[in-house]
């Protein structure tokens, strides 16, 4: 029998997208602090746009009138992250082919890294290479699972256009 997803609140849905995204970010933190793991710039990146999904999840749970354009914009971060994973995990893939993080001019992204690493280093300081593999799960990179995780959200947005106000 399929679940019927009319049927949950729509507040319920973009709450649970912010406390999921703010958990994937306690998470990556934990474990950052726990294994000693060197994020890198694009990590860190990925990390500012899932607080940023929680940020928009959460004005869309207490502004219910401008709904959809929290839910496009959130749409608009999803990609945005889903492109920064999956970039990552090419670099990961051909780390060769790939302009390391670091080693060269500094990129617009690397420069808001950097910034948001000197204002608020226990969040946002990148130490690490985007194109190192410090660690994995099931054989799949932090980058892998981010561009599933960022995929899934893509899909649980696309969830949240199919139901009827």
């Amino acid at each position: 029998m399929p679940m019927d997803f009319s049927r949950i609140p729509l507040r319920a849905w973009f709450a649970a997208l912010a406390l999921g995204c703010f958990g994937l970010v306690v998470f990556s933190m934990t474990l950052q602090h726990m294994l000693r793991l060197a994020p890198c710039p694009l990590c860190i990146f990925q990390r500012l746009l899932y607080l940023t999904i929680s940020v928009l999840a959460l004005a869309g749970f207490l502004l219910p009138l401008a709904r959809p354009f929290w839910r496009g914009a959130i749409g608009a971060v999803t990609l945005l992250g889903a492109g920064v994973a999956a970039y990552q995990t090419w670099m990961q893939l051909y780390p060769e082919l790939a302009p390391e993080c670091s080693f060269t001019d500094p990129n617009l992204i690397e420069r808001l890294v950097d910034w948001l690493g000197m204002q608020f280093p226990s969040l946002f300081l990148a130490t690490g290479f985007c194109a190192s593999i410090e660690w994995s799960l099931l054989g799949l990179s932090m980058a892998n699972w981010s561009l599933l995780i960022f995929s899934a959200i893509a899909v649980y947005v696309m969830l949240t256009l199919r139901r009827r106000p």
